[in-house]
């Protein structure tokens, strides 16, 4: 799915002021892996994004991306989802959200929700340490594949 043109201008803009913050160069290929992550609500894994600027880039590497999405991630313009265990997947919107991700085909679409936002962590989590902030990730069978189960 698609973001909007304006969505997708604001998020570009606000990249480059993060760059400039930073110091750091805003090269064609860093420019161009963004734009890949910014441009859609899929979250992408890394071979899928790598997938998508070579039609724009050709000579652009796999290890290049890899090496890119980290720094966009440490930079604070992306984040990622998932455990450990599973592939990382990109996410451009930096705006406070949350996740319902099907357990079937891995499809994971944003949503919001106040009463999520004002979880307060148990005593427990804050025993590890200072908890910044809360994020949900929602997890059950999406429209598409429950459709599926039924036609078949």
């Amino acid at each position: 799915m698609d973001v909007r043109i304006t969505e997708i201008d604001e998020r570009l803009e606000q990249f480059k002021q993060a760059c400039r913050r930073a110091g750091v160069k805003l090269t064609h290929q860093r420019l161009e892996i963004y734009r890949e992550v910014a441009q859609t609500t899929d979250h992408p894994d890394a071979i899928t994004v790598y997938k998508g600027v070579r039609k724009r880039l050709p000579t652009v590497s796999l290890d290049t991306v890899y090496r890119t999405l980290s720094f966009l991630v440490d930079l604070g313009v992306l984040s990622t989802l998932g455990s450990g265990r599973e592939r990382a997947r990109f996410d451009g919107n930096t705006e406070r959200h949350h996740h319902f991700i099907c357990t079937r085909c891995g499809k994971t679409r944003d949503f919001v929700s106040s009463a999520y936002d004002d979880v307060r962590p148990p005593r427990s989590a804050r025993a590890y340490g200072e908890v910044e902030s809360t994020h949900v990730e929602l997890r059950g069978i999406c429209h598409e594949c429950a459709a599926r189960d039924t036609d078949s």
